[in-house]
């Protein structure tokens, strides 16, 4: 065993640094000071004996005990750790700010809401400002900035379509349940630290649980929206690959299970009841189901033909072939989806329409169900409506910024119509719903009558027609009319008595908002003569016409420059875009092949003024009247789809595509 000298390393641990600060009044640190003698204890003959019981050594001379030397500034202490710790003066804080006021300065609120939300809470013990202006219709962006400039906290936007929205091993490691119970996020590492999001400013308790759950020596606080925290725990659940084998039972958690006792009673149909409700068949289902949501779909397209079933979905717009199950499997499927919407398993004569309540992949869905016979069986057509994808504001559609504004200004009209014109599948209803949410309803009273209603809307009311009993359109105007309404929207104008009634709410005070099939915004003025409409009532009410139609975007995966074909040179330039090469898609993973991924609107406003008015009041024909409102700057879909080429947003060939009979 080595020797080690005691008092050289004791000395070592003792003896300040010269530089070191010294306590005020301090006389012995300014001495000189004696080194004491030094003794080493492995020596016998340096040690001094200790006294024995006859008394040698009482009368020895114990040296001096060595004054305080300085110590090494280069040496760690334990009182080090505290080193890091920062307290700072009340001066440095500033004065505490109010969320209210904070959010008055940045423009987030306006003074009547934030009266309106105090005198809330008031009512309400225990509620927050925060969930009040949420329940408002305030943006929580915009509403978790001001929280986190109140509480001195950095705020971070999360993209949770990006790949690396967050530490995906952490995230692994808490799990999704886990994030969403208590809104948190890990978002990444930076050194030794982890950047935590949280939606509460005073979540002081969650990040140390969150810390000792990671392993991680500390932690980076910011504030994030719990939108975004919904949005990335929703997108990562739905990338996981492997994981059918395990949710696929829970995925339509909703349907009941005496529904399935009682069509097992039919006669007739016990077999196909059997099979419906077998294993194979109800997983199958609900893969196909579970599939066109991880894919986007919008419809899903069940076709029997002679020897072949093939399952087909819409994503954006076109039918792509995605499945093609065992023919002899066509009846049961059939079988389990009418059991699921709650039809008639027995008859298969005639078309029957049903609707699924779903949970799919932690989303509550609700799929509209039509069967309609065929020489092979039973055709099935399932519309997915996702609440999700209503979700969007006006900015996000795809308007010109001239043609929002004008949008935005009609639809805080006080009276008046407004028409969105398009056929089938061109996103009126998704620009109806968000001109809807644009609105104040708190102030407004805002009611609609559809056929069906596809989507709840959070403040307003929304009525169904039921054709067999006599509730349409036309009666259900009539009832709203006496409900004291400020806007009305009517799913569709189909005849002349929803046409009329319409018209005299507009001329009576109330802004009308509904839609036409047409294929221009001019050609729905004609389309309200040749209903019956008198002409001179359509220029006295209608305020505007939107028509508008749905392209593909180019996917930013696999854009790139191609050059323009010598015969498109002409037809370009004649449409305002002098250039040698345009972006494409060249097709990839991410987009199928197609090049293409997501959809924006093409857009054509009408806006009628006196001239307009008085042209409309002399009952033109649509040509000429196209003609009028071209002259008066009308721009066309064509003409804004072209713009969209010109930005790089979309393709000649898609405007072409969409546009082909507006011209």
């Amino acid at each position: 065993m080595g020797q080690f000298n005691l008092d050289e390393l004791l000395k070592e641990l003792a003896e300040p640094h010269p530089d070191a600060p010294r306590e005020p009044g301090d006389a012995v640190a300014s001495r000189p000071v004696e080194p004491p003698p030094v003794f080493v204890r492995n020596n016998p003959a340096d040690t001094p004996r200790p006294p024995d019981p006859s008394g040698r050594g009482l009368g020895d001379t114990v040296p001096a005990a060595p004054a305080a030397a300085q110590p090494d500034a280069g040496r760690i202490r334990p009182t080090d750790a505290l080193a890091p710790l920062y307290s700072p003066d009340l001066a440095q804080r500033g004065p505490l700010l109010d969320l209210g006021q904070v959010l008055l300065k940045n423009d987030v609120i306006k003074p009547d809401q934030l009266a309106n939300a105090v005198r809330v809470m008031k009512q309400t013990p225990g509620k927050r400002l925060v969930s009040t202006l949420l329940e408002m219709g305030v943006d929580e962006h915009a509403l978790q900035q001001g929280v986190a400039e109140v509480a001195r906290l950095p705020f971070e936007r999360v993209d949770f379509t990006a790949d690396n929205a967050v530490d995906a091993k952490a995230f692994k490691r808490l799990g999704a349940d886990y994030c969403k119970a208590n809104l948190v996020l890990p978002l990444r590492r930076e050194g030794a630290r982890m950047v935590v999001g949280t939606t509460r400013p005073e979540d002081v308790f969650l990040l140390d649980e969150v810390r000792r759950k990671l392993g991680v020596l500390s932690i980076r606080h910011v504030l994030v929206a719990a939108t975004d925290v919904r949005g990335v725990i929703e997108t990562s659940t739905e990338e996981q690959p492997d994981n059918q084998e395990y949710d696929v039972n829970e995925i339509l958690a909703d349907v009941d299970e005496d529904d399935v006792e009682v069509v097992k009673e039919e006669k007739g149909d016990d077999n196909f009841a059997e099979e419906a409700e077998s294993s194979p068949v109800v997983r199958y289902v609900n893969h196909i189901i579970q599939t066109a949501v991880k894919e986007g779909a919008s419809d899903i397209h069940i076709e029997p033909g002679e020897k072949k079933l093939k399952v087909r979905f819409r994503i954006d717009g076109v039918l792509f072939e995605m499945m093609n199950p065992p023919w002899k499997m066509q009846a049961a499927l059939t079988s389990r989806i009418k059991i699921m919407a709650n039809l008639d398993i027995a008859e298969r004569r005639l078309p029957q329409d049903g609707r699924i309540r779903a949970t799919v992949l932690g989303r509550k869905l609700d799929l509209r169900v039509s069967t309609l016979p065929s020489a092979h069986g039973e055709k099935v057509v399932m519309r997915i409506l996702d609440n999700r994808s209503i979700q969007v504001s006006l900015d996000q559609l795809g308007f010109e910024q001239d043609t929002l504004t004008i949008w935005k200004n009609q639809i805080d009209q006080p009276h008046g119509i407004i028409l969105v014109t398009g056929p089938t599948g061109s996103g009126k209803t998704t620009t109806l719903y968000a001109s809807l949410r644009q609105m104040d309803t708190q102030r407004l009273n805002v009611s609609t009558v559809e056929d069906p209603v596809e989507y709840n809307l959070a403040g307003i009311t929304q009525t169904q027609t039921h054709e067999r009993i006599g509730m349409t359109f036309a009666t259900a105007l009539k009832a709203l009319l006496r409900q004291d309404p400020d806007v009305i929207m009517v799913g569709e104008i189909r005849d002349m008595d929803t046409a009329t009634i319409a018209i005299q709410a507009a001329l009576t005070g109330h802004l009308v908002l509904s839609t036409l099939h047409t294929n221009d915004a001019p050609g729905s003025v004609t389309r309200l003569i040749n209903i019956g409409i008198e002409p001179f009532l359509i220029g006295a009410a209608l305020n505007a016409v939107l028509a508008q139609r749905l392209v593909r975007r180019i996917c930013e995966g696999c854009k790139e420059q191609i050059p323009v074909k010598p015969e498109m040179v002409d037809f370009l330039t004649m449409h305002g875009i002098a250039a040698d090469a345009l972006p494409h898609g060249k097709g990839c993973s991410k987009c199928r092949e197609t090049g293409y991924t997501g959809r924006l609107g093409l857009y054509e406003m009408l806006v009628l003024d006196d001239f307009l008015r008085d042209a409309v009041a002399r009952n033109p024909n649509v040509t000429e009247f196209r003609r009028i409102c071209s002259e008066r700057g009308m721009v066309t879909l064509r003409e804004d789809g072209f713009k969209k080429v010109k930005g790089g947003f979309t393709t000649v060939e898609e405007v072409l595509r969409v546009t082909e009979s507006t011209i």
